[in-house]
């Protein structure tokens, strides 16, 4: 059975070539698109958090306005299934790009859709920070940039970093997705060879490599993690 599966998987050098090159093109929409999100989203974090009840900035209208006004548009920007974001953003995609398909343009809705979900992880990764620490920063006269700086996102680094981890194998997953409108990548070899031709073997593969990619992330991510983890110290 399993010689049979291996034979089944045995691939021509053409077949090959363009697996890979579209591993590639699946590493540059996620990595390009995780940066741009984090450009977006860890602004947006951060001002969900200092801005919240209790948080750093004085009290005020203008805190709880922009509270709630970032509260609505990260929840509403989440809500939205990634598919169907895809084709609202179009028009956006193409006045930015000036096309609505291929790897480049799939960048601009998935920056859009994973910047609010990085917002949610930076969140609650600075709210995980010990509440004494900043208090302490506070009555030694830290500013609230300074708080900000080297103590909220200092603290918080082990716990944004499993996030970004998080982040990459969301928006790996996102990518694939966007092959059924011809994204690029490896989900657009899966939709055009593996469901269109009937080829599963292609399918398959897909799969695997998309799977690998992300132990492969994960890995990464731990590991750096607890290197920076101080409590393993």
């Amino acid at each position: 059975m399993w010689n049979d599966l291996i034979q089944g998987l045995m691939l021509d050098k053409e077949t090959m070539m363009m697996l890979v090159e579209n591993t590639g093109i699946t590493l540059y929409m996620t990595l390009l698109s995780t940066a741009m999100a984090y450009v977006i989203g860890l602004p947006m974090g951060i001002a969900l958090v200092v801005t919240a009840p209790g948080g750093l900035c004085p009290d005020g209208v203008v805190k709880r306005t922009s509270f709630k006004i970032l509260d609505v548009v990260v929840n509403t920007v989440r809500s939205v299934p990634f598919l169907i974001l895809l084709i609202l953003v179009i028009p956006l995609t193409r006045a930015i790009v000036g096309k609505s398909y291929g790897p480049t343009a799939t960048i601009v809705p998935l920056t859009i859709a994973a910047a609010p979900f990085i917002a949610r992880l930076v969140e609650s990764s600075l709210l995980e920070v010990d509440k004494g620490v900043i208090e302490a920063a506070q009555s030694m006269g830290a500013s609230i940039w300074t708080i900000i700086f080297k103590v909220l996102l200092a603290e918080a680094r082990t716990s944004l970093i499993v996030g970004a981890t998080i982040s990459l194998g969301t928006i790996l997953g996102y990518s694939a997705m966007a092959g059924v409108v011809g994204g690029g990548g490896l989900g657009d070899i899966a939709i055009r060879y593996g469901y269109y031709r009937y080829e599963s073997r292609i399918m398959w593969l897909t799969v695997i490599l998309l799977v690998l990619l992300v132990q492969i992330l994960q890995v990464v991510g731990t590991k750096l993690s607890r290197k920076l983890d101080k409590r393993s110290r």
